[in-house]
């Protein structure tokens, strides 16, 4: 037996062979710069747990939060024309959404509901800024026609989540029809007498800002997000003046009136359970009597050994 060959040398790769933490297990928040263990973040609904910063989160993800026990239906969108304008820059269109299909693993940009949330029944849409920008092309003005019609239909309140950087430019004009298809959408619900609530996460610009975004009965906004028509920096070079500090941000807006509410994204949950039952005229919620809602983390396998938080790595 070898002493050097059999023990000496299996342990010295096995010291120099270990696996590195995976990166993954880590995100460093944008507003102050933390490592946040990933596990510890999801369950805070992304929500840095050092500054509060509000990280992106899917419209699954905040679906999973929102809805009791984080059951939820989807409600079927009819699919428009693939490419109507045959348009190509660096790709073809239809090459452009399958790579964000693979990328994001949802179908298009908006992601419409119905569930209960607080035992309180209702139906919702969420856009995802994550697959082409949130743009709004003729799918999202699809769904949001479709979860109007549901909401009518049900009898119950409508709630959108928006994020988006406006219209989507491979659709042309036929992106920009979706303004007033979806201001006649949101005008179905008034005339039924159902709310129409409206969630503005960072960011929500463009055409989106100028139609559905703005309609609300109440309009709530997520922590520092952005929302505007053009952005401070088209408007800074178009007057030649400096903007004052937090210009179109959430909590400018609701100094000025343009905002009702400005709620961190682990109160607002209990915050539309409120607004919503009021609007319905409901009593309000017994909080022994609500169901937790979902836990996210439990959409995800368990960790593995190597996959336990380990010393955050340096900023």
């Amino acid at each position: 037996m070898n002493w050097i060959t059999n023990y000496v040398r299996p342990r010295i790769n096995s010291i120099f062979s270990r696996r590195d933490t995976p990166e993954n297990l880590w995100s460093k928040c944008d507003g102050c710069g933390t490592m946040l263990f990933h596990r510890e973040l999801r369950e805070n609904l992304n929500v840095c747990t050092s500054c509060g910063h509000h990280m992106a989160i899917t419209p699954r993800d905040r679906f999973t939060a929102l809805f009791d026990g984080g059951i939820f239906t989807e409600i079927d969108v009819p699919t428009p024309l693939e490419d109507p304008l045959k348009f190509r820059d660096q790709k073809k269109y239809p090459d452009r959404m399958k790579a964000a299909q693979k990328a994001t693993g949802e179908k298009e940009a908006m992601l419409v509901a119905e569930g209960e949330m607080g035992r309180t029944p209702i139906v919702a849409a969420a856009q995802d800024f994550s697959f082409m920008g949130g743009s709004m092309g003729m799918y999202v003005g699809n769904a949001i026609i479709a979860a109007a019609e549901r909401a009518v239909e049900l009898k119950r309140p409508l709630i959108l989540f928006s994020a988006a950087g406006g219209a989507r430019m491979q659709e042309g004009i036929l992106s920009l029809m979706q303004m007033p298809r979806t201001t006649v959408a949101v005008q179905m619900l008034k005339e039924a007498g159902l709310p129409y609530i409206v969630v503005l996460t960072h960011p929500t610009t463009g055409g989106v800002t100028a139609s559905y975004a703005m309609l609300g009965d109440v309009q709530i906004a997520e922590p520092n997000a952005l929302i505007c028509f053009a952005g401070p920096r088209v408007i800074e070079q178009t007057l030649g003046e400096k903007l004052p500090d937090g210009f179109q941000r959430a909590e400018y807006l609701l100094d000025h009136g343009m905002l009702d509410l400005v709620t961190p994204r682990t109160e607002l949950r209990d915050e539309l359970i409120t607004i919503t039952r009021m609007l319905m005229g409901q009593p309000p919620a017994v909080a022994g009597d609500l169901p937790a809602p979902g836990d996210v983390a439990d959409a995800t396998p368990p960790e593995t050994a190597e996959e336990q938080p380990a010393e955050a790595p340096q900023k």
